[in-house]
């Protein structure tokens, strides 16, 4: 059989790697893949869907599972679908839950989804006048795709005020931020839990603690993610009766009474203060850096769960009783202004963990960085620490110009 996997983060490089030693897989392909997808198969480098669509026909692709969010916005599974090519992933028109956070929380109010209170904006000077009148801190979201970068907690006038106008007015996130979600801030911690769809049920894989500011003690501006660790220390039982309850059970009475039936991955980002747990957010797709430790401790062969789910099977996830760590290597000044191009040294020295590639490729017979997010390292262990000090021990290893990470991942 042959795999095409679209996206060239860390997210896809574990997926890969999660499938590669299935013998019924022939070929891997990747678009556009990173330096990890370069060793396990054949890069692709094709962005539109009309151009994917068209390489998976001519190459007879058995199954396409998609990564990021674009393309599931876009409408790429509703194209694949056309044609009768099998793809693992939400149409257009559900992946509205996370390309809109206003659809999104529209959906959460209409189905008595425990969610923090909000109010949508379309117009400048209506959201100006709104944060006027209310007490901080306030969560502030550009309603569009901004690549995890979009939402910021203003804690007083000042900031809301310019917050707002870089949104609306500068669109520091494009069109992302012509609509504006302005909702109440929750205090607690935040946690991650991912979801297989097979169309009528949704299975919840074990919850996961991701650190998404860029500065150790979760200081500095939001990221795609530095790190995460699973399962979530923090997230307890009663924690997720309650996620199952207020949270899993409506939004899948919700899909249905929308007529919404689809088959990929469905992301709940959660913050469970001392009233609960809310739903913060809905992601269509897997989550980054939560899939790489999802995927070192998930025991069932991947590519028979999303099979499973594509013919509608019900499906029995199982994990291993380990603790993973996963640590984000970055591109210094990331996810503001960055420099690229420098050589990637010693990976190949790396003995306690995996290391999946994301804004790194190779350049003649050297690897270079390429993005913000440059590695992530997974490791395993009977504990925390244990897990822990290996992806430190590899991290101190591996060198390249302006590398950076947090000191404190796993630390909770």
């Amino acid at each position: 059989m042959k795999i095409l996997i679209v996206g060239n983060g860390a997210r896809e490089s574990a997926i890969a790697m999660k499938l590669k030693s299935d013998r019924r897989i022939s070929k891997m392909y990747f678009a556009r893949g990173n330096a990890t997808t370069d060793l396990l198969g054949q890069n692709v480098y094709e962005d539109s869907i009309e151009g994917l669509r068209d390489f998976a026909i001519k190459e007879r692709i058995d199954l396409t599972i998609v990564g990021p969010e674009a393309p599931l916005v876009a409408g790429i599974v509703d194209e694949f679908k056309k044609h009768n090519l099998k793809i693992f992933g939400p149409r257009k028109r559900t992946a509205e839950l996370e390309g809109s956070k206003a659809f999104s929380k529209k959906f959460m109010q209409t189905h008595n989804i425990k969610t923090a209170s909000a109010v949508v904006f379309e117009a400048y000077q209506d959201a100006i006048d709104y944060v006027r009148t209310k007490d901080f801190p306030l969560v502030i979201k550009a309603s569009g795709l901004a690549g995890g970068k979009g939402v910021v907690i203003a804690d007083d006038l000042a900031e809301a005020e310019s917050t707002i106008h870089k949104f609306m007015i500068e669109r520091i996130y494009g069109d992302a931020g012509i609509q504006l979600v302005i909702e109440e801030y929750l205090r607690g911690f935040e946690a991650s839990i991912i979801a297989f769809s097979n169309g009528s049920k949704l299975f919840p894989c074990i919850p996961v603690k991701d650190y998404k500011k860029a500065g150790a003690g979760d200081v500095g501006p939001n990221t795609g993610g530095m790190g995460s660790v699973a399962p979530s220390p923090e997230f307890t039982e009663e924690h997720q009766r309650d996620f199952e309850e207020n949270i899993l059970k409506p939004t899948l009475e919700g899909l249905h009474s929308y007529k919404i039936n689809f088959k990929g991955f469905i992301f709940f980002g959660l913050m469970v203060t001392d009233n609960g747990t809310y739903l913060l957010e809905y992601n269509m797709r897997l989550g980054d850096p939560e899939t790489q430790v999802i995927m070192a401790l998930m025991e069932n062969n991947l590519y028979d769960v999303i099979m499973d789910c594509l013919d509608g099977n019900d499906i029995n996830l199982k994990f291993s009783d380990e603790k993973a760590v996963c640590l984000v290597m970055c591109s210094g000044g990331y996810p503001r202004k960055i420099e690229t191009g420098f050589e990637i040294r010693n990976t190949e020295k790396v003995t306690n963990s995996q290391v999946l590639f994301a804004g790194a490729k190779m350049r003649g017979n050297k690897m270079v960085t390429s993005g913000g997010r440059v590695l992530s390292l997974v490791a395993t262990g009977a504990t925390f620490d244990e897990a822990r000090k290996k992806v430190y021990d590899d991290a101190s290893i591996i060198h390249y110009d302006y590398e950076y990470y947090r000191e404190d991942i796993g630390k909770f």
